[in-house]
């Protein structure tokens, strides 16, 4: 039997049905035709972000930053390259704590940068503080 996952489309959003042995087949929206992963972190508000923790089957690995802070700018590029290395086994997002103060009080972020992973829609894992490319690749694998 062929285990199908749902991933959100990280251009309109759309909820596709990809079988789980083609995710590195570098999968298309059904509906916009865009790549379902970019290789990069994608920025969400809270409304993408809530279609994405409660539709998609993927591993949801946040980090909440803000523009103005410095460790969290030092980690963007470490950040950024496990989008790269660990796609399609999870999907990086970033949520500007700054712009989304909803999801900063929902989520109880109490310093940035934190990072934190879901799994089904409930948060499995938490950490505070930046973290260089092999700690953020290591703590992420121990919660995959």
């Amino acid at each position: 039997m062929t285990v199908s996952l749902h991933l959100v489309c990280p251009h309109c959003d759309a909820v596709n049905r990809v079988p789980q042995f083609r995710l590195a087949d570098a999968p298309v929206c059904g509906q916009c035709k865009a790549p379902l992963f970019r290789g990069e972190p994608l920025e969400l508000n809270g409304q993408r972000f809530d279609r994405h923790l409660s539709r998609s089957d993927l591993p949801l690995v946040v980090d909440f930053w803000a523009p103005w802070c410095g460790p969290c700018r030092m980690m963007a590029p470490a950040f950024h390259q496990a989008a790269i290395d660990l796609e399609p086994r999870a999907r990086l997002v970033k949520v500007n704590t700054e712009a989304e103060q909803t999801l900063t009080d929902r989520f109880a972020i109490r310093s940035i940068p934190t990072l934190a992973i879901f799994k089904g829609g409930r948060e499995v894992a938490r950490q505070s503080g930046a973290l260089d490319l092999a700690s953020l690749k290591h703590w992420i694998g121990r919660h995959l």
